[in-house]
């Protein structure tokens, strides 16, 4: 249950909410509550809940805590405490909230078994391994943003890269409903480079691991000391025809197709058919 000190409407751990304090919404109010709940090691439940009222108690039958908080003005979107109250429960929001410094200026940040003991030892709070999971993955989302803002900003993030790279050459390709389908990236000193390095380019693609998933294709040359030198990135959608047919096309506009140039992949048969495609001067050569 929630323990005050003498007033009753301020926590150990010095938050108050007495009657008439009020939030810009209700959604700083329920992190706040959540906050302190959290603290004192204790949850709530809602009674009632509305656009204009929410109405919360103590989840122990003993306890008689309860707390009512209503909009000031019916048009407004800031809420008043008019009965008194105090908790926290541990969400995976106000976990990943806690902990997402420990993600700044870091590679990786704490695993879910790292975030349980964040919130055991810091927050004085026992979460599941799912729980601390999804405060993880909220943490990269509030540091990195969602996918989905990722995938919105490559227009203008390639619009930066070729004013500040010259040179530079990007694509984006959508589909008929205007979603992202594929990308491809060339800096403008690898493509000067290319001139001094072997004409042996390898091309080669892997999946990745994200939400959307995707296959990243990649074409790298090799220089005077047997070194990769690369070339080009592209992100599509799988390895199969359609998609290495364009990744390739771009590729061509960049480096050419002369019959000194050498193409080495594996031996997937859909790259073999776009190189096909595409390249009609240049060699092909798949590995072992």
């Amino acid at each position: 249950m929630p323990t005050t000190e003498a007033s009753d409407s301020t926590f150990r751990d010095g938050s108050d909410l007495h009657e008439g304090k009020y939030f810009n919404t209700k959604k700083d109010l329920k992190r706040k509550l959540s906050d302190i709940a959290m603290k004192g090691n204790f949850e709530f439940r809602t009674r009632k809940s509305n656009q204009s009222l929410w109405v919360i108690e103590c989840i122990d039958p003993n306890c008689s805590w309860r707390l009512r908080v209503s909009k000031i003005v019916p048009k407004s979107t800031k809420f008043v405490i008019r009965k008194n109250a105090n908790h926290r429960q541990a969400t995976y929001v106000v976990i990943g909230e806690q902990v997402a410094p420990q993600y700044v200026g870091v590679e990786k940040g704490p695993g879910p078994k790292g975030v349980q003991t964040f919130a055991r030892t810091k927050l004085g709070a026992q979460i599941s391994y799912y729980k601390a999971w999804r405060g993880r993955k909220h943490v990269h989302t509030l540091i990195k943003g969602s996918p989905e803002q990722s995938f919105h900003i490559f227009p203008s993030y390639f619009h930066m890269i070729e004013k500040l790279n010259l040179g530079t050459v990007t694509r984006i390709e959508v589909d008929g409903e205007s979603r992202f389908k594929y990308l491809f990236l060339a800096f403008g000193v690898s493509i000067r480079g290319f001139r001094y390095m072997r004409k042996v380019v390898g091309i080669y693609g892997t999946f990745l691991k994200g939400q959307y998933r995707g296959v990243l294709l990649v074409a790298t040359a090799q220089d005077g000391n047997g070194q990769y030198y690369p070339l080009a990135w592209g992100i599509v959608d799988s390895e199969n025809e359609d998609a290495w047919t364009w990744f390739l096309t771009q590729l061509k506009e960049v480096i050419g197709d002369t019959d000194e140039l050498a193409l080495i992949s594996d031996r997937v048969l859909s790259i073999k058919k776009a190189i096909s495609i595409v390249f009609e001067k240049a060699h092909h050569g798949a590995c072992a």
